[in-house]
């Protein structure tokens, strides 16, 4: 996927001013695959990094050691490893007063899961939840799998791609059936508020084929931040369908409408914003494709229960790292 991975020590850059950092993927090179396995250390400061940002990437971080508290979107997890944390692309996370952190880290672009599809909605669900207490058992096997990821990706042996991607895809399974986990019939609680993810394989919703297809697209497509700002019909555009047919498809993987998922996307993206960077409340509504601020503010109340202004003082913590956008003269 274009712009998700960068050369080594390319600057993460906001995109915009005022905007949560954004980090990419640094690869080798153009030829290299979009994955990197490692301890905390081996992967350099910004893999314990206080300051709030979010990924082009997926992020699975199984925790061994150490105390802090890892804040994910609007939620706070206080570290008693061992821990397995999900993070999908655009989520924003940073660890609070982290000492003695280790543990191994798995990155990868969704463009990596091409051998196995199916685990990108499982990736979303897991996101959902976020953090999650292995059992013992399961811990060490998932220690193991960990392990085994970092030496392949490091001795780059021949087929070290396929195994790679092999080993991940046991990783998302066995990940999944944790106490919690899609698989063993969990629905996250405790998980942030945020964009449900409608995975078309949770328990009683029959969605096969093509509007089963279309649906996934959909809520990979509303997970971009800039996709807030669109229509049913722009989200119709850009998956090649009619927005009837983007209905008809989505209700029936979901039970829900996609106008009402562009909403709590929107609402998700809000937050964000509000919660992690020092925009005023007029650039928030902009950001999330809306003209008048007032109006924008009692969307917002009528989705939180809050005012932006109420809800930034209970979840905001101002960081160094997001300095307000400075007038141009």
């Amino acid at each position: 996927m274009r712009g998700t991975t960068v050369p080594p020590g390319t600057p993460c850059l906001p995109p915009r001013p005022g905007d949560v950092p954004l980090h990419r993927l640094e690869v080798p090179g153009p030829q290299a695959v979009p994955f990197a396995a490692g301890s905390f250390d081996a992967m350099g400061p910004l893999s314990r990094s206080a300051r709030p940002h979010r990924h082009t990437f997926y992020e699975i971080v199984h925790v061994t050691a150490g105390r802090g508290t890892h804040v994910v979107d609007l939620a706070r997890w206080a570290l008693s490893p061992p821990h397995l944390a999900v993070l999908a692309p655009g989520q924003v996370h940073h660890w609070e007063r982290g000492r003695g952190l280790d543990g191994t880290l798995a990155l990868f672009t969704e463009d990596f899961l091409v051998d196995h599809p199916g685990d990108r909605d499982l990736l979303r669900l897991l996101a959902e939840r976020c953090w999650f207490r292995p059992p013992p058992e399961d811990d060490r096997r998932i220690g193991a799998l960990m392990t085994e990821l970092v030496t392949e990706y490091r001795q780059r042996a021949p087929g070290y791609a396929g195994v790679l991607r092999s080993l991940l895809h046991v990783l998302v399974v066995r990940a999944a059936r944790l106490p919690g986990g899609p698989a063993a019939g969990g629905t996250g609680p405790g998980a942030p508020p945020g964009v449900p993810v409608p995975g078309v394989s949770r328990p009683g919703v029959p969605a096969e084929g093509r509007p089963a297809a279309v649906a996934q697209a959909f809520v990979r497509l509303i997970a971009r931040p800039q996709a807030v700002t669109w229509t049913v019909r722009e989200c119709a555009e850009r998956l090649g369908v009619t927005p009837g047919y983007l209905t008809h498809a989505v209700r029936s993987a979901t039970g829900r409408s996609p106008g009402r998922l562009l909403i709590e996307a929107r609402t998700c993206q809000a937050q964000r914003l509000l919660a992690h960077t020092e925009l005023s409340v007029r650039q928030v509504a902009a950001r999330t494709g809306f003209t008048d601020p007032a109006y924008f503010s009692r969307f917002f109340r009528r989705e939180t229960g809050q005012s932006p202004g109420v809800f930034r003082k209970h979840h905001s913590r101002a960081h160094q790292s997001l300095e307000a956008p400075r007038a141009r003269a």
